[in-house]
């Protein structure tokens, strides 16, 4: 057991420094609709901040991934002052508005219903959705740039 949890401690060190060495790669600008219909872009989500946690969440039907977002409200402010923060899923915006509330959740949520963005992030096969995290960062000119995902 000692000998195959040394193999896999190397192999996440390969990887780390396997992720470490995809570049940035540019992203479009999509358009989501926030828990208040309001349609906001991927630049619009960073706010004031020059990077951008988005948490892929698979909806209000994941026990996980509410457990999960639940986790989020004690960090919140504290991730606030790294980065902008959105989790993201493919509920209605009125389905995540009503759900947000019930759980007391203090995050923006966004609808990727009818995106092809969590598609493009790699977190969906057709109709099969994963749960995951992409950070984003953006240039002066508010190019967006995919940085890295788990």
């Amino acid at each position: 057991m000692e000998e195959l949890e040394k193999k896999i401690f190397e192999k996440k060190k390969q990887l780390t420094q396997l992720r470490k060495a995809v570049p940035e790669r540019l992203v479009k600008n999509y358009e989501f609709i926030s828990t208040n219909h309001q349609k906001l872009t991927l630049l619009e989500l960073f706010g004031p901040k020059d990077e951008l946690f988005v948490i892929h969440n698979m909806g209000k039907s994941c026990s996980y991934c509410t457990m999960w977002a639940d986790g989020f409200n004690g960090v919140y402010h504290h991730l606030m002052d790294k980065a902008g923060f959105v989790v993201a899923n493919p509920d209605d915006p009125t389905v995540q508005e009503d759900f947000a509330a019930s759980r007391k959740w203090q995050f923006t949520m966004i609808s990727v219903k009818e995106t092809t963005f969590t598609s493009d992030m790699g977190f969906q096969n057709g109709s099969s959705l994963t749960p995951g995290v992409s950070m984003f960062c953006k240039d002066e000119e508010g190019d967006v740039y995919l940085h890295a995902q788990a």
